[in-house]
């Protein structure tokens, strides 16, 4: 017995309790367009409306045939029919008011009935508003509330549950691909020049907050004591013993060319020559002689550089400098920004490769950590302590925003297209309402008039 929608309004004119019901059978086919960001309206939802009308047309059947049964029962109890056809007039009379009873209660939640300004009516697109506060309010105190979430996830068991499929090879092949995939996807996204120039600022600002002079001389110190050193002596005087062997003559004549202009020719051939020889002579003992003087000048040297780099203030003073320039160099911030692009390249590339250590790592860790959660008992407990925690967190602490997610999207709904919604979901089982309430009124008008009678009224 409802009215269709007037229009392109959802909020109609009933067309009255018996003949109007189905009036606007053809206006409702149409689907009322949607204004942008609205409540959508599906081709599913407009067969489910569909239902309702059959289920409609329906109710509204019923209850003209209950004013049919009613008229004729009248007509015979006039012309004698008998005691029968007053029990049947009081039942279909009873029947009659409580379909009429329940159309209105039923209208009245998506629309005025009759489009009469009735109070209390056309509820939905009224406190459409309202409910939705209210629908928020109960998510969030009895959904969203932190001994729910904690209990819920509790008896769900997460941590056994992931532990059982991270444990499988081909779910841990399957995360190591998704992660792979998220690694290229986030090197891909950020821009080489602002990671370079982060990493830059940040090496350039640590090794300027650091004083590294001590921490050279302490680890100076540690080699020269462990004789980590002469491996490089050795090869410094082995390549020097080679130098002097493959460029004599540019040594020769280094020294002849700074002798006097008034010494003889043969002389300064001479000198070069001797000089020379002293020069090979004393790289071939440095190289062969492990106990060498000179050896040991250097140790000296490296130790007392090492103490002077930890404890004398001109030589750190000096140290700092040094490093500073250093840092300062264009050259070297090239280098450290390059460090990213090696990087970069670098995991991208272990990324791609199935078959790469990265990967192969990645999965086997995840297969161990599936297995130890599927066996260890200690370690699901503390890892549903952390789901438990980190959901009881957010919860908490973003509860209004979630909830203002529901109220301010049923705000943004428009209300008659919200009301045909909810009908066209809702609408056919409330039909239900309008033929039982036929049924159960005409039931208890028989009752009723039968007791009356009963009882010599």
């Amino acid at each position: 017995m409802e009215g269709s929608p007037d229009g392109e309004r959802g909020v109609g004119t009933e067309g009255g309790a018996g003949g109007g019901a189905q009036g606007g059978a053809d206006t409702a086919e149409r689907v009322m367009p949607v204004p942008p960001g609205a409540l959508t309206y599906s081709a599913a939802d407009e067969e489910k409306r569909r239902g309702v009308r059959r289920m409609k047309a329906l109710a509204t059947g019923l209850l003209l045939a209950v004013a049919l049964v009613y008229g004729l029962a009248k007509w015979g109890q006039s012309a004698g029919a008998g005691a029968w056809a007053g029990y049947v007039a009081a039942a279909a009379e009873a029947g009659m008011v409580g379909a009429l009873a329940d159309w209105f209660a039923v209208t009245a939640l998506f629309r005025r009935p009759m489009g009469l300004p009735i109070p209390h009516t056309a509820i939905i697109p009224t406190k459409k508003d309202q409910l939705g506060r209210s629908l928020g309010d109960f998510v969030g105190e009895n959904f969203l509330s932190g001994d729910v979430v904690r209990l819920r996830l509790r008896t769900v068991g997460i941590a056994s549950r992931l532990g059982t499929w991270l444990s499988r090879p081909e779910h841990a092949d399957r995360v190591t691909a998704e992660l792979a995939t998220a690694v290229r996807g986030a090197l891909t996204v950020l821009r080489d020049s602002d990671v370079q120039a982060v990493v830059g600022e940040a090496i350039t600002r640590r090794a300027d907050a650091a004083e590294v002079a001590p921490g050279i001389g302490a680890m100076l110190e540690k080699v020269v004591a462990d004789g980590g050193h002469r491996r490089v002596v050795d090869l410094v005087c082995v390549r020097a013993h080679d130098w002097l062997v493959a460029h004599g003559d540019s040594v020769m004549g280094a020294v002849t060319g700074g002798a006097p202009g008034w010494t003889p020719r043969f002389v300064d051939r001479k000198v070069g020559e001797r000089v020379y020889k002293e020069l090979l002579r004393f790289a071939a003992e440095m190289r062969d002689m492990p106990d060498h003087p000179a050896r040991g000048a250097v140790d000296r040297f490296l130790a007392d550089f090492a103490r002077d780099l930890q404890s004398d203030t001109d030589t750190r003073a000096r140290v700092e400098r040094l490093k500073s320039e250093i840092l300062g160099r264009g050259e070297v911030q090239d280098v450290i920004a390059s460090v990213w692009a090696s990087v970069r390249g670098m995991i991208v590339a272990a990324a791609e490769d199935e078959r790469s250590e990265l990967r192969l790592r990645v999965r086997a860790g995840i297969l161990s950590l599936g297995s130890r959660m599927a066996a260890d008992d200690r370690l699901r407990q503390k890892v549903d302590g952390w789901l438990e925690d980190a959901a009881v967190y957010v919860v908490t602490t973003y509860r209004d925003e979630i909830t203002s997610l529901i109220t301010d999207t049923i705000a943004s709904w428009d209300a008659e297209h919200t009301s045909r919604k909810i009908e066209a979901h809702i609408g056919r089982d409330l039909q239900f309402i309008r033929i039982n309430g036929t049924v159960v009124g005409a039931l208890a008008g028989l009752c009723i008039y039968g007791l009356t009678r009963g009882l010599g009224g």
